[in-house]
Order: C-alpha cells, then structure tokens, then sequence
C-alpha cells in the first residue's frame, strides 16, 4: 500500500481511517520504517498557554515542533506478526495525557496470531489503531493537513482484541472487543464492543461503516452508563485529479443526572472534504465542517456555555518535494453563533483563525 497523499497509483483505496500505511526496509521477517511530521502554526486569537483549543492534533500556537515522530517495527511470519511503534510529540503528550507511565508513548503495540493456514482471518491483540472517522493521526495519509473535528473526538487507539475476517474481494470486516473509548488502562471493570465493515465496490472507491457499544462511568464520570455510537465515511479515487473523502457520525451517551434520572445526551458531526491535483507535485485541498454537542459530551467550551457547536472552513496547498517529504500550508477557520472561541485579551468570541505550515518525511 502507498501514501494516500503521495499521488501514487495504486490497486485499491488505502483505508486512511486507519495507520496501515506501510513502507520501510524489509530485514528477513522484519519491516522497519519511521515518520516524522513537523509544524509551525499560528493562531490569530493568541492563546496565552500556546495550547489550540478543541484539539490535540497539531494544537501549539507560534512554535515550531513535532507533531509526531514515530519508528513502526513489524513483524511477520507465516501465522505469526506483530507490530511496535512507539511514539513522541505534542500530539502523544495530549492524546495520551490520560494514560500512565511508558503507555503514554505507546501509538501502536500489538500481537496476532492467523487461525487458520488457508484462511486471513487474524486475531490481534494489544494497543491498536482505531477505525473510528475517516482520519488518522498519520497526516500524510489526508487530504488536509489539520485533523477534521471528527477524529478528535472519538478513540485514536483501541486497547483489546481485534478480529479480521475477510468476506470476499470486496468485503472485510473486524470486530473489537476492547477496554472501552481510548482507554489503554481500563476505568471500570466492562468491556465494550466495536465492529468495523468495509466495502470497496471498485479501486477508486472505499465505504466503511463503524459501530461501539460500552459503558462509559468512571472516577472522571461516574454518571455515565452505556454509550452507543456509529460512522460511516467515504473516500472516493484519492490518488486521481480529484479526489474525495466524506464521514458523518452520530453519538448518544446515556447518563444517570442529579435527580437520578437517567438521561439521552447526543452529539454528531459531519465533514467533506476534497482534492483537485493541478500536477504530480502540486495539489489544493478545501474542507468544510460542523460539529454539534449540545450537552458537553466530548467538548467543554473553554467559556463553560452549556453545549458546544462549530463551523469550519479551511484550504491546504500541497507540496510533493519528494516521494517522501511532503509540505504543506493550510489556513483555517471556525465560527459559531455561540460564543466558543476567545481572542488574545481572553475576550468570548465567535470565531478563531489559523495559519499552519507543515513538513513531513517517512522512509
């Protein structure tokens, strides 16, 4: 498989919802290979941390830094693979906070066994990568640089047990039985579900649908119960002239409130984003957005409004300077007609603006 964003022919659509890219040196059974995405952005509104709020992805203002660097170590042999990438960067330091000692520097860590010799049906089990949206935390794989809203709010990474079963040329799908929503150290004592089907109905185009099932109460929540959850996206010829990527989901966690009575909170989102190619080397990307939590799910305003809700608009210039190093420059802006932004006096406002730059390499 080849980078989504490396404008390479390829025999089918890459599911750039997942960190499958591969690539590297191969030393008998053993793949070696390594990334490093580097950023300078700039937020108008100027935060006083330097922290981007909403986002973990990319999210420090007017410093240049590593968004995330990794070495991705795999494995391979007849029924048996595995597979180590530790990883180091804003990006861990934010989406693995919740996480302890040398977990928070585990992106992926895994072992799997194939049951059968005849058969690619695998189990694999340990840290991994998570199906959920239609962008992972590998941007070159994107046709933005900046992560959409939709996959900073549902799990980067899945710790558990993962079961591959191809259904046919155009079928795949997996199921998940895992700790719970991003959760390498399990907060309470169940277990939650998660299935994944893909469909490819021809090379240049990629359905996946995603489902989650768990309960959700901890130390943090302990109001919360059982959360439900599903996406479905799109990516359309992402190595053509145009190419397309979509994903909608929706949310519902239930709750256990004040009064003891148990509530339906729900929030969603949708995103669409596309790609025109003037060259083998130059290309501009467009997306728009909107996301919608009306009770605080997964987002607290940082002007504690009850709920929260947001437009976004953006465009990416993308350079090819090599078949490894790619740059990028991307402005973006959100709006809300709430008031869930601040400016550089920490005044509530509704709308904030970025201005990003980008250089990444893989080998």
């Amino acid at each position: 498989m080849l980078s989504a964003s490396g404008f390479n022919l390829q025999a089918q659509v890459v599911n750039s919802g997942l960190m499958d890219t591969t690539g590297g040196d191969k030393i008998n059974n053993l793949t070696i290979s390594g990334y490093i995405d580097s950023y300078y952005g700039f937020n108008f509104s100027q935060p006083k941390d330097g922290q981007n709020p909403y986002f973990v992805s990319m999210n420090r203002h007017n410093e240049a830094t590593i968004n995330l660097a990794y070495v991705d170590l795999r494995y391979q042999k007849q029924r048996v693979r595995a597979r180590f990438v530790p990883g180091f960067g804003t990006y861990m330091n934010s989406n693995y906070a919740s996480e302890t000692g040398v977990m928070k520097n585990l992106l992926e860590a895994s072992i799997g066994y194939k049951l059968f010799s005849s058969k690619e049906i695998w189990i694999d089990f340990g840290v991994l990568g998570s199906p959920y949206s239609n962008e992972s935390a590998i941007s070159k794989d994107h046709l933005m640089y900046t992560r959409s809203f939709a996959p900073e709010y549902v799990p980067y990474y899945l710790s558990g047990a993962k079961v591959s079963l191809p259904l046919g040329k155009k079928w795949n799908a997996y199921l998940y039985l895992i700790n719970g929503w991003q959760q390498i150290e399990d907060q309470n004592s169940g277990k939650s579900i998660g299935t994944q089907l893909e469909y490819r109905p021809n090379p240049k185009n990629l359905l996946n649908w995603n489902t989650y099932l768990g309960d959700e109460r901890s130390k943090l929540s302990p109001g919360n119960r059982m959360r439900y959850f599903s996406d479905l996206y799109w990516i359309h010829n992402p190595d053509g002239k145009v190419s397309i990527t979509s994903c909608a989901y929706l949310g519902l966690q239930t709750r256990i409130g004040d009064t003891d009575k148990k509530q339906n909170d729900f929030w969603w989102q949708c995103n669409f984003i596309a790609r025109y190619r003037f060259n083998p080397k130059v290309s501009l990307s467009g997306r728009i957005e909107y996301f919608s939590d009306p009770k605080g799910i997964q987002i607290a305003s940082i002007n504690a409004l009850s709920g929260f809700e947001t437009y976004s608009t953006g465009l990416c210039l993308n350079i090819n300077l090599s078949s490894s190093l790619l740059f990028r420059l991307e402005g973006r802006q959100f709006y809300s007609d709430k008031k869930q932004f601040q400016n550089s006096k920490l005044e509530p406002v509704n709308q904030s603006t970025w201005l990003i730059s980008n250089l990444t390499v893989w080998f």
